[in-house]
């Protein structure tokens, strides 16, 4: 049996390795038409920043290791330019000597990954204008770097690459605008998250512009400037394009393989299309959610790793199945660690779940150490079932950690309630006598099981004139700033001043993050009141989510 293989990445070689494991008799080529293969994609940022990290830590595998540990051919500078699945055979291009030949399969697997989304942008073809998807890329980027000697840059994007460019570049020296249409960094966040995203970027003297568009690149011998829809213009030095990806897909479209969400390849649990013996992975293929079964596309390398593995298996009669994902992802920013896994709060809404949520804020070890910092956990879970859907958590200090707590219960279909029943490693340099992840998972329980219900800024403010709002924080904190309209009862008088409050009014009381509040909730339910809310992260998540 011949397996031919189109790409050579993370998803394409993991094919080849795990099939090679299964079967020593099959031959295996992979086609590849850049000149590097296997390379770290998401460490560019770092490659740019970086001194110390070389070219070869991105690149640590090149044919002659895959030849001589798995026995396979991999060709790079070679373009499959054709596919003829009846006859099982491609058209391959030899890119250094321009010759071109037919090959033939048993199994074909595309694993052509994603390119860079090229916005309409007028001038855009000049030397200072740079995208950044694989290592060729980055070596223009470091090359210009370190031959102009540039004072800014403009970056025209705001997700994972774009943020962590944007890090890295003021790392060297060089000042940094992020153009994004959206009004926040992360688009794919919800805003009460992205906003401290955009904190971190203004601490750090990142200039964010958001709701902005770049129309055109006007330069001269004089200047080079970014022009946006909006009519600003921005000076520069150089600029990188880090809008997002698409998948690969043209070769595969052309024999009549299904395209599905986004764009990508349509595939079953095996990683087969709908044609025989043609079979799709990584970036350039289509996943679907662990949560309820509907497609997504994540392009990670986690995901076509996995991917990778699957479809050599099975290729090579394995059982291994696919068996869906969360879309999963952590991020650093300067001294921000962003994660997410499972559904954001617009995702759930779009999707028409019953859900609750609940904002945490938290230090992620005992506090009375130094090194202890404050994590904000937003997580949901479905009104209905009771089980996680979601989490997003912004700290400094121990988000991969809970990230990867939740991914986990999320996965086996955990509720909220079993979040707080987690035996979870304790001691105080590594967390809290409640975990951060503890605490999430009993407040939404309370909500979803009893009488402690939860009420988010966003509905608050738009059902306003309908609550009486109670701060039940100190004095001078409520002097300090509050809700407008709020009335001051510190939680140790609440119990004295509530009278002055009707039984029957929807009350909202708060703190400054949510425990005080809690218990002032307990209070006035017990006391009688019908319908109690607790501001969801008590005033600190008020007044971050204020501007949005």
């Amino acid at each position: 049996m011949k397996v031919l293989i189109i790409g050579s990445v993370a998803a394409g070689t993991s094919v080849a390795a795990k099939a090679r494991r299964n079967n020593e008799e099959i031959e295996i080529v992979i086609y590849e038409k850049d000149s590097d293969i296997s390379y770290s994609g998401c460490g560019l940022p770092y490659y740019i920043g970086e001194d110390y990290i070389q070219r070869e830590d991105l690149t640590p595998r090149n044919p002659s290791w895959f030849k001589k540990r798995f026995n396979l051919d991999i060709k790079v500078l070679h373009e499959v330019l054709s596919v003829d699945h009846e006859k099982k055979e491609v058209s391959v291009k030899n890119l250094s000597s321009g010759e071109e030949f037919i090959d033939k399969y048993d199994k074909l697997v595309f694993a052509t990954g994603a390119s860079p989304i090229i916005p309409p942008i007028e001038n855009l073809e000049n030397d200072f204008t740079f995208m950044l998807r694989n290592v060729n890329q980055a070596d223009k980027v470091s090359e210009f770097v370190e031959q102009n000697k540039p004072k800014n840059a403009v970056i025209i994007g705001a997700g994972y690459i774009g943020l962590e460019l944007a890090e890295n570049l003021k790392h060297i020296g060089i000042d940094v605008t992020i153009v994004e249409r959206g009004s926040l960094p992360m688009p794919n966040l919800d805003k009460d998250v992205a906003v401290h995203i955009a904190k971190e970027l203004r601490n750090n003297t990142v200039t964010f512009m958001g709701n902005e568009s770049v129309k055109g690149i006007i330069y001269n011998d004089e200047e080079k400037l970014v022009q946006l829809e909006s009519g600003k213009t921005i000076a520069t030095d150089f600029v990188v394009v880090c809008v997002g990806v698409k998948p690969v897909t043209q070769l595969a479209q052309n024999i009549g393989v299904d395209i599905g969400y986004k764009g990508a390849i349509s595939v079953d649990k095996f990683m087969q299309t709908n044609i025989n013996d043609v079979y799709a992975v990584g970036d350039c293929a289509l996943s679907y959610s662990a949560i309820d079964n509907n497609p997504i596309w994540v392009p990670l390398g986690s995901t076509a790793n996995k991917m990778g593995r699957i479809c050599g298996d099975h290729i090579t009669g394995g059982t291994l199945s696919f068996q869906g994902i969360l879309g999963t992802g952590i991020f650093k920013l300067f001294d921000l660690s962003v994660g997410m896994t499972g559904l954001t709060e617009q995702q759930a809404i779009e999707k028409d779940y019953n859900y609750v949520v609940h904002h945490n804020y938290k230090p992620n070890q005992s506090q009375y150490l130094k090194t202890s910092k404050e994590m904000m956990i937003k997580m949901l879970a479905d009104k209905d079932t009771g089980k996680v859907l979601g989490a997003q958590i912004v700290g400094k200090n121990g988000v991969d950690k809970r990230v990867d707590v939740i991914a986990t219960a999320i996965t086996f279909g955990a509720t909220a309630e079993q979040l707080f029943h987690l035996d979870l490693a304790y001691a105080p340099p590594f967390s809290t006598t409640k975990d951060p992840v503890h605490y999430s998972g009993m407040v939404l329980n309370n909500a979803i099981k009893g009488n402690n219900q939860i009420i988010t800024p966003q509905q608050l403010n738009a059902n306003r004139d309908e609550f009486v709002v109670i701060d039940v924080r100190a004095n001078h904190q409520y002097e300090s700033a509050h809700i407008e309209g709020a009335i001051n009862i510190p939680l140790a008088k609440i119990r004295e001043e509530y009278k002055t409050i009707s039984k029957e009014q929807k009350v909202v009381v708060h703190c400054n993050k949510g425990v005080s509040g809690n218990a002032a909730q307990n209070i006035l339910l017990n006391l009688g009141f019908k319908e109690v809310y607790n501001l969801s992260g008590g005033f600190k998540n008020y007044k971050n989510v204020a501007s949005i």
